[in-house]
């Protein structure tokens, strides 16, 4: 790096940095650090390499006075950092020098694979919201080793997205872009260059909404160029600012995206022969803007073959285990599709298309998609759609017919940040009657619904009104769902109260519905302190309550917590719940997930237990997360362990361990052990290398299960896979694994190119 303009450049704003600091100090005005930016066009030549010798840079509007998040969210950030941004006919162009306190210091990443996640990671992030709706953006990130990421926020911003839908921030979305890091004493620097062909935005537009955060591992430091309160996620979108385009926005040009695959395989099943084949495989997926802001996604005969396995659960539930989506066709605006409901009663759930369930394996495998396509975007700008076609094939083994699966989803914005929502289901067959036994297929399936979803300006208000109904062949009485959700949230206080009445014959066959024909209520409430000095962040109590019945039974399940949060400055925290709760059975179930004779139906349980969570320093190489969920169990009684066991050989991958332990002593029978066991292996050469291996055994259903996947990123978002998956009979005597014979055995090559036009 050209050392006198890094000199002048990082002088010129520590300058500006000073007047402002005395300003703020002699106003009291925290009105002086409300900058906004100036986007300004160049006509240089940029090198993106983390070296930022570039004259432009210097004419270049700057974002500073970055604020801190975390630990504390009223003081400046200690460590500095200075962003710029510039943009040309095709790249919107980002630069920033994120300095040091120890110039010596080591920088923490999991690894030199693509899309890195973890709060104790180094890294620094633009987000940009064009159509300044302070609830839709993306994220673009770099860590000093240059491992890029990008993303999808949706719901605002909010961490998880709360119960009524879908985690808000997904780094599943996958994007060509350039990015580019170079460590120095004492700071580092990133560089950028985002195409334009990426992003979703109109024309004429004078602003969008911008901000930036860096993570410093150093400090444990979390800090925004636009400030967001400490209770609320750092990819919060209700306080971006504002980036003042120089000139208005042009349309783009032509945005094709051509991504074909070519892919070849061998399956060998040992427990039936007969579903052996070798296959030879070809498709395509298309990406055609038609218009800046309208997305329409094309696929034909699409392959998930490198999709990354499931995590197992030991399944100890009455109801169905939740496994998320993780195709990249399906999480462009997936927010569009998956956010109605909430997370026990969706109306639509996209793994239902082309995924069944292996119940010898633990499993989930493809079936078919012959064709598909996908329309989402904003319309207006207040108005996005999203329209989706999924053909998947019939299995003529199940006599299962080729239905096709459809949705329409039209989201109309109100007020600042909140919005109306409608949604359409359909899944229709178009073969005849006579060609499949329509006893156990319907013809047809179909849900539609209308949700109000609340979120304030300042992000203290959300909340979600909904009303689903579903339509079969036969009408039955009851087919619907409603609910409501409130949430106030300040960085002191926090409650919330959940309300949904699902019908007996509710039945969207697209959804995931974990129980019909409920009343359910449900809050929590906490109260949180921070104090001064010391090692603790942030700690306080909180009670939480869950109540199910129906008019048939009345109370069927409820809870009552009490909870206490510790969070430490060092990014470590813990987690306390001590519950009572009831249980009344409806039907038969065998607890201790076996096979053993069940519990009578129409019998009743209490019981006290201890749920107990724990994570230690994500900066260091060696790290935990533990959790446990023990203490009274129906009839007995059940001792439980999980978590994760993380060791990171830096910067070429980690080494970690998932397991999960259940003792379970049951009142007249013998005492049970599941097991469920995941080393995972994963190691990234190159930024361009990886090799990752995941061993999965669980003693539930006997089996272990081996994915070994390499990859090979070849070119920008072009990729080379060799995946080999194993599944072998597995037996334990609670001292070590009997591993037999093989049940099914496939190992696939595959290549996709991305092609720009």
């Amino acid at each position: 790096m050209n050392s006198q303009i890094v000199k002048k450049f990082y002088f010129c704003e520590m300058l500006k940095k000073s007047i402002l600091v005395l300003t703020f100090l002699l106003l009291g005005m925290a009105a002086s650090f409300a900058q906004d930016i100036v986007i300004k066009r160049t006509t240089g030549t940029f090198k993106i390499d983390g070296i930022m010798d570039e004259p432009e840079w210097m004419e270049a509007d700057s974002a500073y006075n970055f604020m801190q998040n975390f630990p504390i969210d009223s003081a400046l950030s200690e460590s500095p950092t200075v962003a710029r941004i510039l943009y040309d006919d095709q790249f919107l162009y980002v630069a920033a020098i994120m300095r040091n306190i120890d110039p010596n210091r080591e920088y923490v990443t999991p690894s030199l694979r693509r899309d890195f996640f973890g709060d104790g990671n180094d890294s620094f992030s633009i987000l940009l919201d064009p159509f300044q709706d302070n609830t839709n953006a993306v994220i673009f990130g770099i860590n000093p080793f240059g491992v890029a990421r990008e993303g999808l926020i949706t719901n605002g911003g909010s961490s998880s997205g709360g119960s009524s839908g879908p985690r808000s921030f997904s780094l599943d979305w996958d994007n060509k872009w350039n990015g580019e890091a170079k460590q120095y004493d004492g700071y580092w620097v990133a560089e950028m260059a985002i195409p334009f062909s990426t992003l979703r935005f109109g024309a004429d537009q004078s602003q969008w909404n911008l901000n930036f955060y860096r993570v410093d591992s150093e400090r444990g430091e979390k800090s925004t160029w636009s400030p967001i309160p400490i209770n609320q996620s750092i990819i919060s979108l209700a306080t971006m600012k504002k980036m003042n385009w120089d000139e208005p926005t042009k349309k783009p040009g032509t945005n094709i995206s051509f991504i074909p695959y070519l892919s070849a395989g061998t399956t060998k099943n040992f427990e039936n022969p007969e579903l052996s084949n070798d296959s030879f495989e070809g498709g395509f997926d298309l990406k055609y803007a038609v218009t800046p802001a309208l997305n329409l996604d094309l696929t034909v005969n699409p392959d998930f073959s490198q999709v990354e396995v499931d995590q197992q659960q030991t399944n100890l539930d009455r109801f169905e285990l939740f496994f998320p989506e993780k195709r990249q066709f399906f999480l462009e605006n997936a927010d569009l599709f998956g956010s109605y409901g909430n997370r026990g009663t969706r109306p639509f759930f996209s793994r239902r298309i082309g995924v069944a369930r292996d119940e010898s394996t633990g499993q989930n495998i493809q079936t078919p998609i012959p064709a598909g396509l996908r329309l989402s975007g904003k319309v207006s700008d207040n108005l996005r759609l999203g329209l989706l076609s999924m053909q998947a094939a019939g299995d003529n083994t199940i006599g299962l017919p080729s239905y096709n699966f459809s949705m329409l989803s039209l989201q109309q914005q109100v007020f600042e940040r909140s919005n109306v929502s409608f949604m359409f289901v359909n899944k229709e067959t178009f073969e005849s009657q006579n060609d499949f036994d329509n006893t156990e297929y319907n013809l047809y399936n179909r849900t539609f619904g209308l949700e109000y979803n609340l979120a304030s300006i300042d992000a203290k208000w959300t909340g979600k009104l909904f009303y689903h109904r579903s339509i079969d062949e036969v009408q039955l009485e009851n087919p619907y769902a409603g609910g409501i959700e409130l949430a106030y949230t300040t960085p002191k206080w926090s409650s919330d109260i959940r309300f949904q009445s699902v019908g007996s014959n509710y039945n969207p066959e697209v959804g995931f519905v974990r129980r019909t024909d409920i009343l359910q209520v449900g809050g929590t409430t906490k109260y949180t302190l921070f104090p001064k000095n010391g090692n603790i962040q942030r700690h306080g109590p909180g009670i939480n309550y869950d109540i199910v019945g129906n008019d048939t039974y009345g109370l069927l399940d409820w809870d009552i917590n009490l909870l206490y949060d510790i969070n430490w400055r060092n990014t470590s925290n813990f987690s306390l719940r001590l519950r009572r709760q009831y249980v009344y059975l409806t039907n038969e179930f065998d607890p201790s997930g076996l096979g053993r004779p069940p519990l009578a139906a129409d019998t009743e349980y209490y019981n006290n237990l201890v749920i107990a969570s724990y994570r230690s320093d994500q900066r260091k190489k060696f790290n935990v997360m533990l959790n446990t969920r023990s203490g009274g169990y129906f009839t007995g009684h059940k001792w439980n362990l999980a978590g994760t066991i993380n060791y990171r050989y830096q910067p070429l991958g980690f080494t970690s361990l998932n397991f999960s332990y259940n003792h379970i002593i049951l009142e007249g029978q013998q005492a049970a052990n599941l097991f469920l066991i995941g080393p995972r292996f994963d190691f990234t050469f190159t930024k361009a290398l990886f090799w990752t291996t995941f061993v999965q055994y669980n003693s539930q259903i006997e089996n272990l299960n081996i994915n070994s996947r390499i990859q090979w990123r070849f070119a920008p978002a072009s990729d080379l896979f060799l995946v080999y998956t194993d599944n072998y009979f597995a037996t334990s005597d609670g001292n070590f694994i009997d591993i037999g014979q093989s049940k099914a055995r496939a190992i696939v090559i595959k290549l996709t190119y991305w092609l720009n036009f």
